[in-house]
């Protein structure tokens, strides 16, 4: 099969409105997704309980160095938001023009079985992401209703992401719907609790590890890069499909960020564990806080029903819903037991690993194989197309490559230039990938075309 540049899919049928995913890739996706669909699920997943403790991550993002200044931190977030949703979008695009989810989009820039690769490493990020979210979950609803074991929240919380997975389309309208309203009023609630308490000035503090903040926002965005196509397949129009992402994500991360960043300069007083006690602490806050507890189960939900489709690309005749269903229950005894820590390292070790891979995917779509993509199981291989991959994923490294312990020392002594304060690893990765990418696509494409000599 190859993928068509079709600008537009139409409008969903009758048939279609009510139709849900399909369950095996051998079934057509529907197109029922419009513009408030998308603006209603993305502005949901800008919303983040781990977003407004992670704005400690903005605020001082290397420990032992000086806080930014709230002007630094805020042009952080807005920067690596904007930066980072319109990776998202970029990256929603080819979904909506082939109705194909994330990693069986793969098979066309690497070949169908060298996308297990990516497709793994996205399994394996999605599965400690569900957990992660289930952790979030079930760690605030236990500060709103005391006397509750933490584990039952789990649990609970893990039965509804299995069963809003069961049916992700139906949930996606409910989140246009219901959702989103009550999550607006509650972060406008709590923004007005919190802007009432004095402000540091914009220029207090430093600019120092600017762009080390804003690569950490900007992981964060991009961390949806490896699943937005698994639902912009489902949009009835291109165009719905990228504005309704950047727009409903982008505008609410920064919105959730702020709020935690002017929760950590105020009450919380830079301390990332009292940011909840905040919340609880305004009037009406266990409400509000209770509403943006349960709604991080679409986080939850999103993470889990994408594992189970990026398995598909593996297993592409199982049903999804024996694949949720399972991804459901690793996540679920995975949140019992597992003890996180590092969030901000996990997030820019992420980072690292799609930041650069979307560079490749974007020149190789858009500019040299301008949709051209054979994504059939039998799509041949390209080995050649991991090399600007490898390659950016390393410039990455070489600038940020975080702080667990070893791995930085590692790559601490390969590098040979002196880093300076306006390096960004995010945005350099992506543009070294994207410009390597270029004469070895274009190298690729040409030897596929050549006709094979015979023996």
């Amino acid at each position: 099969m190859t993928s068509t540049l079709s600008t537009t899919t139409g409008a969903a049928t009758g048939a279609d409105s009510g139709r849900e995913a399909p369950l095996t890739l051998d079934e057509t996706a529907p197109r029922t997704l419009g513009l408030a669909d998308h603006l209603g699920m993305w502005g949901n997943l800008g919303v983040s309980l781990l977003g407004f403790t992670g704005a400690i991550y903005v605020l001082t993002p290397v420990d032992g160095a000086p806080a930014l200044a709230f002007g630094a931190a805020l042009l952080a977030i807005v920067l690596g938001t904007v930066l980072g949703t319109a990776a998202v979008s970029i990256a929603a695009v080819p979904g909506a023009q082939t109705g194909q989810p994330s990693m069986v989009l793969l098979r066309g820039l690497f070949g169908a079985k060298l996308s297990w690769l990516p497709t793994t490493l996205n399994i394996v990020q999605l599965l400690g992401w569900t957990a992660f979210e289930l952790v979030t979950i079930s760690t605030a609803l236990s500060q709103v209703v005391d006397g509750v074991p933490r584990w039952v929240w789990v649990l609970l919380g893990g039965a509804v992401t299995v069963g809003l997975s069961l049916r992700p389309l139906g949930w996606i309208r409910v989140l246009r719907r219901y959702v989103t309203v009550l999550v607006m009023i509650a972060m406008a609630w709590f923004a007005i609790q919190l802007l009432r308490n004095p402000l540091p000035g914009l220029g207090d503090g430093s600019w120092q590890n600017f762009w080390v903040a804003t690569d950490t926002v900007i992981a964060v965005s991009v961390s949806w890069v490896p699943v937005v196509a698994d639902y912009t397949r489902h949009s009835r129009t291109v165009r719905s499909a990228a504005w309704g992402t950047f727009a409903g994500y982008s505008v609410t991360q920064i919105l959730c960020y702020a709020i935690g960043l002017v929760t950590l300069v105020t009450v919380a007083r830079g301390d990332a564990d009292q940011v909840f006690g905040a919340f609880l602490a305004v009037p009406l806050g266990a409400l509000a806080f209770a509403v943006l507890a349960v709604r991080e189960l679409d986080q939850s939900f999103v993470d889990a029903y994408s594992s189970g489709i990026s398995v598909q690309n593996l297993l592409p005749r199982v049903d999804r819903r024996i694949l949720t269903t399972a991804v459901g229950v690793l996540a679920t005894l995975g949140a019992i037991v597992l003890d996180i820590e590092d969030y901000g390292n996990f997030l820019t070790l992420l980072g690292s690993v799609f930041v650069p891979l979307l560079g490749v995917l974007a020149v190789d779509w858009f500019l040299v194989s301008r949709g051209r993509w054979d994504l059939s199981e039998q799509a041949p291989l390209r080995p050649l197309m991991l090399l600007p991959w490898l390659v950016g994923f390393a410039t990455y490294q070489v600038i940020n490559p975080g702080y667990i312990g070893w791995w930085g020392r590692m790559w601490s002594h390969v590098r040979w230039f002196d880093q300076q304060s306006w390096m960004s690893a995010s945005v350099l990765s992506f543009a070294v990938a994207a410009v390597v990418t270029v004469p070895i696509a274009a190298f690729d494409r040409r030897m596929s075309a050549r006709p094979s000599r015979g023996r």
